[in-house]
């Protein structure tokens, strides 16, 4: 029997979108362990904390066909090359939404494989209902009062609306005509 198949899956995941779980979902059937790395990211100013990140991802997975693999959510905030050799990753899994994306990834591919090149990068494309899809968005939509159920579960658009004090979806009221 060959080396275990393990794949990292990095991400801030703040929130959780459903393009990452198409990604987390279709990664699983291509090796035999999936890590989420969920990177601190102090940088970026996360919305919600490390653990509650953690936490969503944990509640989402328990909603999604995983295949055969074993997976673990992790949190992370060293070397993203550094974590995925303390997992023993076979390769670094990314979601590529947008030709913007390509070029980031081009460049981290070349910076890694100079760290570490016996750990492949894989590339998903995202599937076409989700290439539009970015925590970022999300995050602003929610907090000017938008739907956002199309983009995230209901668990964590209920977890957005409770972050940004609300408990139900704002219902946009057309101006009154003068």
């Amino acid at each position: 029997m060959g080396r275990e198949r393990v794949g990292l899956y990095p991400g801030t995941f703040d929130p959780i979108t459903e393009g990452h779980l198409d990604i987390i979902s279709r990664a699983t059937r291509l090796v035999d362990k999936l890590v989420i790395g969920v990177a601190v990211n102090r940088d970026k100013g996360p919305l919600f904390t490390t653990e509650e990140r953690v936490a969503m991802v944990r509640a989402e997975l328990t909603h999604l066909e995983l295949n055969s693999a074993t997976v673990e959510i992790k949190p992370f905030e060293n070397l993203l090359m550094h974590f995925a050799m303390q997992q023993n990753a076979t390769m670094i899994i990314r979601g590529l939404r947008a030709v913007s994306d390509f070029e980031y990834e081009f460049q981290m591919v070349g910076m890694n494989v100079r760290l570490n090149p016996a750990i492949e990068t894989v590339f998903l494309m995202a599937n076409d209902r989700y290439q539009f899809i970015a925590s970022r968005l999300v995050k602003e939509i929610a907090r000017l009062g938008g739907d956002v159920s199309k983009f995230v579960s209901p668990r964590v658009e209920q977890a957005l609306l409770a972050r940004f004090g609300r408990t139900a979806r704002s219902e946009v009221k057309p101006a009154a005509a003068e």
